[in-house]
């Protein structure tokens, strides 16, 4: 049998896989569980995405604390408006799809690229 497994298409013992898991989940009655762990994971993937914002925030701030008020308020004030924008995505007990999903998307890119703009704006060396 570990031979037959060995020998086995890489793609398809992963599918076993999953379907092993799915049908001990659906045997068990474990859905509840299932969904728990999903929100709790949902919260600690927004805290890790915080996390590393704070850890890149805290090697710039430096560099950030040079730059005009204008530039600084830009800046942090489209980084706020990303973890506002993420926590409601991230938010337990709530559904985002359709045009809602469509809306944070848009208010994200727009956050990054400013992010983006005032970054290179104020990198920029002249003579």
């Amino acid at each position: 049998m570990p031979r037959l497994i060995s020998h086995m298409n890489p793609f398809l013992r992963g599918m076993l896989l999953i379907a092993a898991i799915a049908l001990v989940v659906v045997l068990l009655s474990l859905e509840p569980t299932i969904g728990a762990l999903f929100m709790i994971m949902r919260i600690a993937f927004f805290l890790a995405i915080a996390f590393f914002v704070f850890l890149l925030w805290r090697e710039r701030r430096g560099d950030i604390s040079n730059w005009s008020t204008r530039s600084q308020w830009a800046f942090y004030g489209a980084a706020v408006l990303i973890v506002f924008t993420l926590g409601i995505f991230f938010a337990p007990n709530v559904t985002v799809g359709g045009p809602i999903a469509l809306m944070l998307l848009i208010v994200l890119a727009a956050c990054v690229y400013a992010m983006i703009r005032v970054w290179r704006d104020e990198h920029r060396y002249s003579l």
